[in-house]
């Protein structure tokens, strides 16, 4: 599907957003683990997270949805029942990293199954740490879906390092760790996101600049209740927008602040944007606020490299950003970018050239300066959601407006996209 979007003279208004899809996730996940009646508020509504709870509901968890208000009856330790069919996870990484912790706890036989684009995306790395548990998996030639997760009686606690700044990895391992007498550690050298941990209240210590957290089954979740703040990641696509165009003021409410998570704030304060955060407070370990954001003047700067694993999925509206702020534009140390839902640094190269710009590719970023030739561009979305609402943005920014391409795609994190926009614009 094609759409055209043009040009807007001003934004203005405030938005709330579904809930934050990396906490969705987790909310539906303890709740599905905890024996009794949990309610989650504020769910996410993308496709992503419809795929966590379809894969839940076929493992005979009792999910329902009242008023935007999520019920579920959670079947307790190693109680899951056996798909009759493969569990789906869709465009879902998340989905299949996570719940691949906690079949392999289970006393039946599971296979994972997705769509393209994520039976492309890599499961070695959480098929070594639960292979090392005990864990008997199967999968393709390439190590990516479909997996088949034999069932084991008991598996090992184990310590792990994680090699990759992954929230998934570190999360899986956890969710094995979960269904254990025995104590395991995971040891984390470069920070992820640390939703499990928190949403768990893990017990987490640092040693020699490492993080260590343990789990048990003392950590196992318990029936609860779940406020999901507004995503950030879905906020970010509206900060530039906000911050480009002439005379506005935008306020995003009760958005997570999660410090694993907001780097794209600092990111964009940095560069000189104009964004407060106000009305701060605290659920489920998690901080939520509000953001007000006003008209600036952005210039590029020096990406550190030790906040890419903070803003990985930032990277392509920080892009969009960079190409209408002052000044030459360049990230690197961003590889893990190539194996997301897309190639986004072979995704967004492709879309840079298409406007005219002069554009260096590397294996772990690229860089460009120059000014836009192209007056009416149609972008690529390459099939992945964080591409599309991206250059939905730019075009929105453009003096005559452009077009994406595959735009359907943004169902997977946020389907109202386009009604949001429609609310703040002018």
């Amino acid at each position: 599907m094609e759409q055209q979007f043009n040009k807007i003279n001003r934004v203005e208004g405030s938005l709330s957003l579904p809930g934050d899809k990396s906490i969705s996730h987790r909310s539906v996940i303890f709740s599905s683990l905890a024996k009794g009646e949990s309610v989650i508020h504020n769910l996410g509504n993308g496709e992503d997270v419809k795929s966590t709870i379809n894969c839940f509901s076929s493992m005979g968890v009792n999910i329902e949805n009242h008023n935007d208000t999520l019920i579920v009856k959670g079947l307790g330790l190693k109680h899951l029942k056996k798909p009759i069919s493969p569990l789906n996870a869709g465009n879902s990484g998340t989905t299949a990293r996570l719940i691949s912790g906690i079949l392999v706890n289970q006393d039946f036989d599971s296979d994972i199954i997705g769509d393209e684009s994520l039976s492309r995306r890599p499961m070695q790395r959480i098929i070594a740490p639960l292979t090392l548990m005990g864990a008997k998996i199967q999968a393709s030639p390439a190590a990516t879906l479909p997996i088949k997760i034999y069932g084991t009686k008991k598996l090992n606690p184990i310590e792990y390092e994680v090699p990759v700044a992954s929230a998934q990895v570190k999360s899986c391992v956890i969710l094995s760790g979960l269904h254990l007498d025995d104590e395991s550690k995971v040891i984390e050298n470069i920070p992820s996101r640390d939703h499990t941990e928190r949403m768990l209240d893990l017990k987490v210590s640092y040693e020699n600049g490492k993080k260590i957290i343990r789990v048990s089954n003392k950590d196992f979740p318990v029936a609860g209740e779940y406020y999901v703040p507004g995503d950030i990641s879905t906020s970010a696509f509206f900060m530039p927008l906000a911050l480009l165009t002439d005379n506005s003021e935008l306020l995003i409410k009760n958005v997570s602040l999660n410090e694993t998570r907001s780097g794209v704030i600092t990111i964009l304060k940095a560069m000189g944007g104009n964004i407060v955060t106000e009305n701060i407070k605290q659920n489920n370990g998690e901080l939520s606020g509000d953001l007000l954001i006003k008209t600036s003047q952005l210039h590029n700067i020096e990406i550190p490299s030790d906040i890419i694993p903070n803003i990985i999925d930032e990277i392509p509206i920080l892009t969009i950003a960079s190409i209408l702020a002052s000044g030459k534009f360049s990230i690197r140390n961003a590889k893990e970018l190539r194996g997301k839902e897309s190639d986004r640094i072979s995704a967004i190269c492709s879309n840079l050239k298409h406007l005219g710009l002069n554009v260096t590719e590397y294996e772990d970023g690229f860089e460009f300066d120059g000014d836009i030739s192209n007056p009416f561009p149609v972008f690529e979305s390459f099939e992945d959601h964080r591409i599309a609402m991206s250059f939905a943005i730019l075009s929105l920014l453009l003096p005559n407006g452009g077009k994406v391409d595959g735009f359907n795609s943004v169902a997977i994190s946020n389907p109202d996209f386009i009604k949001q926009l429609k609310t703040i614009s002018r």
